[in-house]
């Protein structure tokens, strides 16, 4: 077939391709060569260009005016192809990127060969809660009940915003299409446009009387008491997705996701390393010579540790799996204990004049050398 424009090989599909294959070939180029995901240079131009042939080889009459007459598009409908007579621009098409299904159907409408598709129901929003727990409670895991306002869809109606089923009707502006076509004859042609029902706002269905509890809208507004499971280990700013607890979807559809996250609470005693604890404790100077036993706090309650003589000031020792529990993994991590050797500031006669004979011992055996 020799045309200016050969939508066929466009789409890369034969010229005897029926309406499936016409659909799944632009699903593929469109999701190839949309501005939104292909950066390279053409890549737009490309994708017009696919849409346009689409646009015509998905209308019975635009495709036989085309096969017979071996006409440009421009010739079958007396002006240039332009996304925004079917209500589209690259800078709104954020949303639609991840369904071309969604898009296709938006783009074709009803009559262009491909038959109607429902307006999609929008999903409900996700929710988030900050939630504060102590450190105890993010080492050992807990249960928390939270209180949060919320849209859920309204239980007298079930969602549908109807009083009853019967009030939900095809909509008399549409005829349940969902959109509203509109023809008009120019100097250049006749040009066709097609627009959202404003009437049913799309969705092809119409509410003769609405339910009185949510007054037609599918959803009241509540304040509902839902139950957080903490786990063992969590960390600060851990992120919890509660499935379907989210603000209720439109008219049925499905709800959104809460999120709650967790902060944990300054500590009395403890500092949070990641998955270790730090504690300091302080000694007297005659244990960290001599060495001994302390006790010092953990999360579990008190716990011995061993002293070796000779401690040195801000010495550090590591209590294994004394910390917080692995979130994702198993074992625990540590607790980190500085010692701060603390030096009397008052003495007694008796405790200057030992302390003169150990200094003099010292000497004698050469335990203070100069070493600088």
């Amino acid at each position: 077939m020799d045309k200016e424009k050969n939508f066929y090989k466009m789409l890369e599909i034969e010229e005897d391709a029926n309406e499936k294959e016409i659909k799944i070939a632009y699903k593929r180029l469109a999701k190839k060569y949309h501005p939104d995901v292909n950066k390279d240079e053409g890549a737009a131009e490309k994708f017009k260009e696919i849409s346009e042939a689409a646009s015509v080889l998905g209308d019975d009459e635009k495709r036989a005016q085309y096969d017979n007459y071996g006409s440009t598009y421009e010739d079958i409908t007396g002006t240039g192809f332009d996304f925004r007579d079917f209500g589209f621009d690259f800078g709104g098409f954020g949303e639609s990127i991840f369904d071309f299904g969604d898009i296709f159907d938006r783009f074709f409408g009803t009559g262009f060969g491909f038959g109607r598709r429902e307006k999609r129901k929008r999903r409900g929003s996700d929710l988030r809660y900050d939630l504060e727990i102590t450190l105890e409670e993010a080492a050992s895991g807990t249960k928390k009940t939270i209180s949060i306002p919320k849209l859920e869809k309204c239980s007298v109606c079930n969602g549908t915003g109807a009083e009853s089923d019967s009030d939900i009707v095809t909509c008399p502006e549409c005829g349940g299409s969902g959109i509203q076509k509109r023809t008009q004859r120019t100097p250049f042609g006749i040009i066709s446009t097609s627009t959202t029902c404003r009437k049913c706002g799309g969705q092809g269905r119409y509410i003769k009387n609405e339910c009185r509890e949510c007054d037609g809208t599918g959803v009241v507004r509540i304040k509902k008491n839902i139950e957080i499971k903490i786990p063992a280990g969590a960390e600060e700013g851990t992120n919890l997705r509660i499935t379907g607890e989210g603000e209720a979807g439109q008219k049925g559809a499905e709800p959104g996701d809460l999120y709650v996250i967790l902060h944990i609470e300054e500590h009395d005693v403890f500092e949070i390393k990641g998955d270790d604890i730090y504690v300091k404790v302080t000694i007297p100077f005659t244990l960290a010579t001599l060495g001994g036993e302390i006790e010092v706090p953990t999360l579990e309650g008190k716990a011995k540790l061993k002293i070796p003589a000779g401690t040195q000031n801000n010495t550090v020792f590591r209590m294994r799996n004394k910390g917080l529990p692995h979130l994702h993994g198993s074992g625990s991590g540590s607790e980190l204990v500085e010692v701060v050797v603390k030096v009397p500031t008052k003495l007694t006669k008796k405790q200057k004049d030992l302390l003169k004979d150990f200094e003099k011992e010292s000497k004698r055996k050469g335990f203070f050398k100069k070493v600088f």
